[in-house]
């Protein structure tokens, strides 16, 4: 019995503690729901004495612009998905004109060896295409990246006689797409490209060469696209600061022509041609003087003994296999081509004259060995060797030798008959003058007949007469060179 009622007041307890509990949570929510309303009257009791106080000044409410709204998506508001922009714009109408514009950016490399060229550019495209226009009021244009460019129709254009081209993808790739609520796109890529160069290097070094970029449609015949250049020489822009190591640039422009294919017809193209003029400072310091050097050290062999052939030859051998390296030189950074460049003209020609003062040289050596062979000979058959070894020494007998006396005019300058030896003047001429009257039968009938014998060899004279002949046709040549191709 004493346990029931204590159940029982305890539960009583209980419902008593969950009465208390709900009435404060009520008190609670009715003052927080009185703060709220209370709060909401004083900023519309604000709002309203501030329209009082401006009643005289109208309000102006901006209108709303869709393509500034963030809940509008940009396919939605060109439709892109309502048009078929596989199409070209008015597609089975007249062709859709297409202006260009290009901005280089950089010339990078001219290569002789491969014939191309490689350029940076902004490549500009400006078409209308009306199913890309929209409505607004405020905002002019809108502008994309790559990811809407692929989703439209945009020209399809390439580089004719490209070997590699790409767009540059960094940070992010480098196109742009900018959109007018009339549907006028302009379409901007970043491009770099290697394209062919047809050189005509028969003047290097001291050519001038035009290289020529060219843009065409691939897909879209004259029918279906014309291509132009939008403000036509302008249309061109070029960086001030663009410049070559090799090359100097003289000028751009730009031309347009039509180019027939047999099997798909006739393309609208577009060129950009550029004229380079090679700086020849380089090669004057690299080819043009050391091969004039070497041929001008070859002449030194010249003014050496022509009995110090230690001296003469090693010169003639360094200068011959020197200008061979020259030339080996410069052809590794050529290309193989049929024809004869202008360098090619000035190292031969060199090599010639080198090659030449060795031959000189071995020709002053085998003359001199067939008068010292002469000498000897006429030595041994004369009966008295008197002035022969000692031009003084003139102690033979007239009636043995049949010695006489002749008048200088008629010997050059020599004394007697009998002397064999140096000339009167300093005798550096080494020339040789034999002339004797046999008396015996035997020694006539060797020489065949009698009378004078003449032995008359001078080599020294050809060094004379190449220190003279061979710079002077060696700058011959420079004139007539020099005065073409430059």
């Amino acid at each position: 019995m004493c346990t029931m009622q204590v159940e029982t007041v305890f539960v009583l307890f209980c419902i008593c503690l969950m009465g208390v509990a709900g009435r404060s949570a009520h008190q609670r929510g009715h003052k927080l729901e009185t703060y709220k309303q209370s709060r909401s009257r004083r900023q519309t009791s604000r709002m309203d004495g501030g329209t009082h106080s401006k009643s005289e000044r109208p309000i102006l409410k901006r209108s709303s612009d869709m393509t500034k709204s963030p809940m509008t998506k940009s396919e939605q508001l060109l439709r892109i998905d309502d048009h078929d922009f596989t199409m070209r714009p008015a597609f089975g109408g007249p062709p859709i004109p297409v202006g260009v514009d290009v901005q280089v950016e950089s010339l990078d490399t001219i290569s002789e060896v491969d014939m191309d060229f490689t350029m940076t550019l902004y490549l500009r495209h400006y078409w209308k295409d009306e199913r890309l226009s929209f409505p607004s009021t405020n905002n002019q244009s809108m502008t994309f990246d790559s990811r809407l460019a692929k989703k439209i129709w945009v020209p399809d254009m390439f580089f004719v006689h490209s070997k590699r081209s790409f767009i540059h993808d960094t940070t992010t790739d480098n196109v742009m797409l900018r959109v007018h609520p009339d549907g006028n796109v302009l379409y901007s890529l970043r491009v770099t490209v290697t394209a062919m160069c047809n050189m005509d290097l028969s003047r290097f070094p001291l050519d001038t060469q035009t290289c020529s970029l060219e843009i065409e449609s691939y897909a879209y015949t004259d029918d279906d696209l014309m291509l132009y250049w939008k403000k036509g020489n302008e249309s061109l822009n070029t960086d001030e600061r663009i410049s070559l190591s090799q090359f100097l640039i003289q000028k751009f422009h730009t031309t347009t022509k039509l180019a027939f294919y047999s099997s798909t017809g006739w393309y609208n193209r577009l060129y950009i041609h550029f004229t380079l003029r090679r700086h020849v400072f380089f090669f004057l310091l690299q080819t043009y003087f050391p091969a004039t050097l070497m041929v001008m050290l070859s002449w030194v062999s010249f003014w050496i003994d022509r009995r110090a052939v230690p001296a003469r030859v090693p010169l003639g051998i360094t200068t011959v296999l020197t200008m061979s390296t020259i030339i080996t030189g410069v052809n590794a950074s050529m290309p193989r081509v049929s024809y004869i460049k202008a360098v090619d003209i000035y190292l031969w020609v060199s090599f010639v004259f080198v090659f030449l003062s060795v031959i000189e040289y071995a020709a002053v050596n085998y003359l001199s060995t067939v008068q010292e062979r002469k000498e000897r000979k006429l030595r041994e058959r004369l009966p008295c060797t008197c002035g022969i070894g000692n031009p003084d020494d003139m102690t033979c007998d007239p009636q043995i030798s049949g010695y006489t006396t002749m008048d200088v005019n008629s010997t050059g300058n020599y004394g007697t008959a009998g002397n064999y030896g140096m000339p009167e003047n300093g005798g550096r001429q080494e020339r040789m003058l034999a002339q004797v009257v046999l008396g015996d039968p035997q020694l006539t009938a060797q020489v065949k007949r009698p009378g004078y014998v003449n032995i008359w060899i001078d080599t020294h004279a050809i060094d004379k007469y190449s220190r003279v002949l061979f710079p002077g046709s060696y700058a011959l040549f420079n004139i007539i060179y020099w005065s073409i191709y430059s």
